[in-house]
């Protein structure tokens, strides 16, 4: 009961934070959804990784980890390889044309068409797949770990998560309504001290349970390698293209995960902010992949048999009363944090590049932050949908793999065309626009196909080629014609030297990392 009640009080703190940092300014667009674009490194960098972690990864991850160990690590870790492009590259490019969204920087480049089809894709993206997601996860722990609690409910697992989906989903889209980018940020700022605080205490648990951190390499050191065999269905080293080309959309041209950086105050801020961000990866990788792992150590004799169901076993076995209350705040921030960020960019996205450039082009600026709650309202109605689809798929039948494969394979049949978007927009001069947009259907009929010939590959393999083949396809003809982009040289910008050094040494450490855990 005192967990509860712990849990009680998070909401009730977060919700009040949301509403004292609500804008009175109802008929500024800027404010609302870029809170004047005044934001300085500190807020840009832990909301951006706030915003980047959700509950998912505590347990779709760490039961992945618990599977395949350390090599899940791949997925945080070079993440730093797109912060750092995306920081040097894509950032300065944005700030100078002072976008608002992603996709007024591809109607510049590449006209009204591809600029409507990726605000189109985004918002199916975000709206159904990763908002379901998110609040599927947090019912899910909420439900496993005070099943006691929450049984009044239902005597079916699967409507007590439905009816907790959709109290989440209500929950966080209210302060972001209300509130915006500014509420946003300010939530996400208190929730980062609690997913840390919680994360760093589980990850100590765990290891003090599996006998300490030598014990890693002595009873799991199987699992400590990040690079598996080649043959290996899920994560094969060969997996490295794909998953760093994917990460140039994610951190480069995802307008929920650079909507920070695009309302920093100063390019100094947005780069800082975004390789301090990079830094924190590190430590997010230490308390979402090492307990997974070790896990696996304490439960050799008695393995599980739905990995999803680690976390929740950690917490519901080796934590005492009061301290698991805390854990789970920790993992509600984690859900809140890309919950709300979710909400905000994609009411952005709908409000300016749909409702204002091809719906009411008159739209006055009262007009657009009003569509952009009511985006908030549709998107909480879409992600709930989903998450209660994917209720279905989890209770109907008990998954032998962690679903997180199954939730990333699902959303690179759109992602794959994004990276040809953005590395074509930055890297080549004047490409085709049906090039593009040719390059980015195909796309995605290119992944189902490869699905099809080669099965037992990994998806993050197949996902490289079809990016890299896609990719060919606009810049060989773009090349014959009209010759290479100016010299990346050009291309980079850099606030200061420092902030050149800090992202060398960042990158420096990503290859440090390849090679003393290969």
């Amino acid at each position: 009961m005192v967990d509860f009640g712990i849990v009680l009080a998070y909401f009730a703190v977060i919700f009040t934070i949301g509403l004292w940092a609500r804008t009175d300014s109802a008929a500024d667009p800027e404010e609302y959804f870029l809170s004047s674009r005044s934001l300085r490194w500190p807020s840009i960098a832990i909301s951006t990784i706030a915003t980047n972690i959700g509950a998912g990864h505590f347990l779709s991850v760490a039961g992945a980890a618990y599977v395949d160990g350390l090599a899940l690590a791949n997925f945080e870790l070079n993440a730093i390889f797109g912060i750092v492009v995306a920081t040097f590259f894509f950032i300065p490019l944005y700030l100078r044309l002072r976008v608002v969204t992603i996709s007024q920087f591809f109607e510049q480049r590449f006209g009204p068409q591809i600029a409507l089809a990726y605000a189109l894709l985004m918002i199916v993206l975000y709206a159904l797949f990763y908002l379901g997601t998110a609040l599927f996860w947090a019912a899910y722990a909420l439900d496993g770990i005070f099943t006691e609690m929450v049984a009044w409910i239902s005597d079916s697992q699967a409507v007590r998560l439905a009816v907790l989906i959709a109290a989440l989903g209500a929950f966080s889209a209210v302060y972001t309504y209300l509130g915006g980018l500014r509420a946003v940020v300010r939530t996400d700022l208190a929730q980062f001290v609690l997913l840390l605080g919680g994360g760093l205490i589980t990850v100590t648990v765990a290891v003090h349970y599996l006998g300490g951190w030598a014990a890693l390499f002595g009873k799991t050191g199987h699992l400590m390698h990040l690079h598996l065999p080649r043959d290996h269905q899920t994560l094969p080293w060969t997996a490295l293209l794909g998953m760093n080309l994917l990460n140039l959309n994610y951190w480069g041209a995802n307008q929920v995960i650079l909507q920070r950086a695009l309302a920093a105050k100063s390019l100094r801020d947005a780069q800082v902010g975004l390789l301090v961000g990079g830094v924190l990866k590190y430590v997010m990788l230490l308390i979402i992949v090492i307990p997974g792992i070790a896990m696996a150590g304490i439960l050799a004799d008695a393995p599980l048999d739905d990995p999803d169901t680690v976390y929740i076993t950690l917490v519901n076995q080796f934590l005492p009363a009061g301290l698991r209350g805390l854990i789970v705040c920790g993992l509600f921030a984690s859900l809140m944090s890309t919950v709300d960020s979710i909400f905000n960019s994609v009411s952005t996205l709908w409000s300016i590049d749909i409702y204002k450039r091809h719906l009411r082009k008159d739209a006055s600026p009262y007009d657009i932050v009003q569509m952009g709650k009511m985006a908030i309202l549709g998107t909480l109605v879409t992600g709930v949908l989903f998450a209660f689809t994917v209720v279905f798929f989890k209770t109907g039948s008990l998954q032998a793999d962690p679903l997180t494969h199954w939730f990333n394979e699902l959303s690179y049949y759109v992602k794959n065309g994004f990276v040809v978007i953005v590395t074509a927009a930055v890297f080549l001069i004047r490409p085709s626009r049906r090039l593009v947009l040719g390059a980015l259907l195909s796309s995605m009929a290119m992944y189902p196909g490869f699905t099809l010939v080669w099965p037992e590959t990994s998806y993050l393999v197949r996902s490289g080629w079809v990016i890299v083949l896609s990719f060919a396809a606009v810049a060989v003809p773009t090349f014959i014609r009209q010759g290479w982009r100016i010299p990346l040289r050009d291309l980079f910008a850099a606030s200061d030297k420092g902030v050149a050094r800090l992202g060398a040494g960042l990158l420096a450490s990503l290859v440090v990392a390849h090679v003393l855990f290969h």
